[in-house]
C-alpha cells in the first residue's frame, strides 16, 4: 500500500464512515491498516478532533504528561487533607462525645 498522509479532517471522516458502514470495507476502500485505524480511534477518543492533527503528537503529550503529574500531587494533597479533617472529627467526638454534628 502506497502511504498517505490523512488530514485531521480525513481521518475524522473515516472514523465515522467505519462507525456507520462498519471498519473491514472502509478500510480496503481508503488502504488504510487496521492498526492504523485503532491508532486514530484512540487518539481521537483521548484528545478529541484536536488528536489527530499530526502537530500534537510529541509537544502536547509532553504537557499531558506534565498536567498528569500535576493532577496526581494535588489529589494526593487532597486526600492528606480529608484524612486530617476525619482525624480530627474523631478525636472531637472521643474528647466531648455528647456534642453533635
Amino acid at each position: 500500500m502506497k502511504k498517505k498522509n490523512y488530514s485531521q479532517q480525513e481521518k475524522l471522516k473515516i472514523l465515522k464512515e467505519c462507525e456507520e458502514k462498519g471498519m473491514k470495507p472502509i478500510l480496503e476502500k481508503y488502504g488504510i491498516y487496521p492498526t492504523t485505524y485503532y491508532y486514530w480511534k484512540r487518539k481521537y477518543y483521548v484528545s478529541g478532533e484536536s488528536g489527530l492533527s499530526h502537530g500534537n503528537n510529541k509537544a502536547s503529550q509532553g504537557r499531558i504528561k506534565e498536567l498528569e503529574k500535576e493532577l496526581r500531587v494535588y489529589k494526593e494533597m487532597l486526600a492528606e487533607r480529608e484524612l486530617e479533617i476525619r482525624l480530627k472529627d474523631e478525636l472531637l467526638k472521643k474528647k466531648y462525645p455528647q456534642t453533635k454534628k
